[in-house]
């Protein structure tokens, strides 16, 4: 069984595709691609699809990742091509290769987002920010399958900027995952002048492995 690694984006309304909904349309892409798919044994069987550390619903991405298992040896670059068109419009493939050794989520240990909103004031940002930076544990709440759940946001920032039009987040992946909206409610608590309004938006513009010079492309071998 071959295995590919698929490095892909979500542009667009398409960042408002659920994960479930996702799954069901690149399933569907994979046939209308005529990907010879490897399927998982038992009576119900599933095509061999692990996905890893998907964005949030309503954020915009450039850098998700899945990997698939084929039953026949493909070219990646043929993949790609086919898989990009077969897809819906503003769910993009950006890169296919062959899968390397070990885990492909292990390798995602890091993010970095963009976050921006209407009206963003860079002063009371650079306030808000240096409140947070300074504290030991910014404690929010998040509704979860298990009901409100506490945690410490504080403890997952690993670098918070201010940009002239928003905020850049790099992010450490802990148990529970801190999400950049988690970040934005420390903001608040931290800092009651900051004024987040509806219509945040969020784009993960990296993710792979964190290390102290940045983060590493997981597809690299």
């Amino acid at each position: 069984m071959q295995r590919l690694r698929i490095r892909y984006a979500k542009r667009g309304r398409a960042r408002f595709t659920s994960h479930r909904d996702f799954a069901r349309a690149f399933e569907r892409a994979l046939r209308r691609a005529d990907i010879p798919m490897a399927y998982s044994s038992g009576f119900n069987q599933h095509p061999r699809i692990s996905f890893a550390n998907a964005a949030p619903t309503g954020a915009a991405t450039e850098s998700e990742y899945l990997e698939i298992g084929l039953a026949a040896v493909c070219d990646p670059a043929k993949v790609l091509t086919a898989l990009d068109a077969a897809l819906p419009p503003g769910i993009d493939v950006l890169t296919v290769v062959e899968g390397g050794g070990g885990g492909l989520t292990d390798r995602l240990t890091g993010s970095r987002w963009q976050i921006r909103w209407p009206g963003f004031d860079a002063g009371v940002a650079e306030s808000a920010v240096a409140a947070f930076l300074a504290a030991d544990e910014v404690v929010v709440e998040r509704m979860t399958k298990r009901g409100v759940r506490q945690f410490n946001a504080r403890a997952a920032v690993v670098e918070l900027t201010v940009e002239p039009e928003g905020i850049e987040l790099v992010s450490r992946h802990l148990t529970p995952l801190v999400r950049p909206d988690d970040v934005l409610q420390a903001l608040a608590i931290v800092h009651p002048e900051l004024n987040v309004p509806a219509g945040v938006l969020l784009t993960r513009l990296e993710q792979g492995e964190l290390t102290e010079t940045g983060i590493g492309d997981p597809l690299e071998a």
